[in-house]
This record gives C-alpha cells, structure tokens and sequence, in this order.
C-alpha cells in the first residue's frame, strides 16, 4: 500500500514545469473529461486505442515517468477490474469455452476487451491531470467552472488542511515507530495491534474535530459567514491553452470521421461492441 505521505511528493511532482505543467487549471480540466467522456461513449476499440496512444504522447511532453504512471495505473485498475472480469461469463452471445456451468461467449469477451480498454484511458488521463495539477489549482478550477458554492467551499478547505492531515498521522507513525510498534510484526498479538490502529484512527479523528473548531472559530473572527464566497484568482487561459485543447477536439473529431468511413477496413478495431 502506498504511504500517505506520497500526497506530497505527488503535489511537488505536479509543480514541476513542461508545456502540460503549464497549461491553464480549467483547460487541463476539461480537456481531460472531454477525452474520458469520448473513450466511454466509444463504440470501438479504435478510437480509444487512439486516445491512449496520444494521452502517452502526452505523458512524454510533460516529462513524467512511464514507469511511475504505469504503477499507479496498476493501483487503481482493480476498482474497475472487478467488475470487467466478470463480462465475459454474463453478457449473452455465443459461447466459445464452457466448463460445468460456467461459460464465455464472444460478445462477453469483447465487451470486456472495450470496457478494459475504456478503464485504462480514463485512468490515463485522470492519472496525467493529477500529476500535472497541484491540488489547489484543481480546487480552483472547479470554483471558476462553476462547481456549487458549498462544494467548491468544502473542496478548498479539504485541499488547504490535506497536508496538515498528513503531518500529524506522519508524527503519529514516528511516535510509533520510536517505541518499536509495527503493525505487521510478530512479536505481538494481532488483536492488540489491531487495537493500536483503532486507538490511532480515533485520535486521528479527534484532532481532525479540534482543527476543524480552531478553524471555524478562526474563519468566524475574520468575517466568515454562510453568504462567504471563496477567493477566486483571475487567471484567464493563454493562447497555448487554447491551441491544446482545440487540437484535442480535432484529433477526436479526425478520429470519428475515420471510424465513420473506414470502419469496416479496420477489421477488429473497427467493430461495434456496443450492447443493444
């Protein structure tokens, strides 16, 4: 499992600097659900194929590690992965392996080759904005696209106070450690450590609950109130910006035209596994 701490070094590595670093908040945003939405309304497996070939075209321009996005790629899969695998025993069709009861069908197997391939471009991109977007940048490019007020207010403030989470559970953890506790050891028994780790979520929620009441008290004595709007700095997209994300609506729209006319050239690639 990875350490929490990596937050952090997430956030450092999303501050770099690459023409993708760079891009406006809302463009990276949007750019972003524009290509999950295409690849989860794809028919084909073409054109996210396609999309996933240009979201690692991407990745090279912003300067991030294969190997690094490939493992959190591998972490978030199975979330998804539960359910694809059971596809190609429920879906109908014909049946090309049978074993007692359990049996696959062609068009189970193909769904689940589109939904795998749909997965891993939305992951993709949802892995490309993450490391290129520092969190507070994404908590603002909610704000300025319109999120409900409520939402963008516990959004920022969820995103202000993650790091000070995350200092206090990693002194916890230090404390611990001093006194020689490990959660994974042996020399102690399992039901007492499993205790330790309730006593260390408890406190943890306790000092959430203290930090939130010095907060609110903190907040009121400056003038926060339920009519509060959140401070939302005026950025407006660059030229570049603009340029990004026409380019990726074209490349979609030269895609849709070439499964549009040459669908039937592209053999496998080409075929319609939607489910009627």
């Amino acid at each position: 499992m990875a350490d929490i701490t990596q937050i952090m070094r997430f956030d450092d590595l999303a501050s770099q600097e690459s023409p993708i670093h760079n891009l406006e908040g809302r463009i990276k945003l949007i750019s972003t659900i524009f290509i999950i939405v295409v690849c989860v309304v794809s028919k084909e497996l073409f054109i996210p194929i396609m999309l996933e070939i240009l979201l690692l075209i991407i990745l090279k321009i912003a300067k991030l590690s294969y190997i690094d996005s490939f493992k959190r790629l591998l972490m978030l899969l199975p979330f998804g992965g539960a359910i694809i695998i059971f596809q190609p025993f429920i879906q109908p069709g014909n049946i090309i392996w049978s074993y007692s009861w359990l049996h696959i069908t062609d068009f189970g197997l193909n769904w689940a080759v589109l939904l795998s391939v749909r997965l891993i471009v939305s992951l993709t991109a949802i892995i490309i904005y993450s490391s290129t977007t520092p969190l507070q940048e994404m908590a603002s490019s909610f704000r300025k696209l319109k999120m409900p007020r409520d939402l963008a207010m516990i959004l920022s403030i969820m995103v202000r106070f993650l790091f000070l989470f995350v200092d206090e559970l990693a002194a916890i953890r230090k404390s611990q450690k001093s006194r020689n506790f490990n959660i994974h050891g042996d020399n102690t028994p399992y039901k007492w450590r499993v205790k330790q780790v309730g006593y260390t979520i408890g406190m943890m929620f306790l000092k959430a609950y203290e930090q939130g009441e010095r907060v609110h008290k903190s907040m009121v004595s400056r003038g926060f109130s339920d009519t509060s709007e959140m401070f939302n700095e005026k950025k407006s997209p660059e030229k570049s910006d603009y340029i990004f994300l026409i380019s990726i609506i074209v490349i979609v729209i030269i895609l849709e035209i070439i499964i549009f006319k040459y669908s039937g050239q592209l053999g496998y690639f080409g075929q319609n596994f939607s489910i009627n």
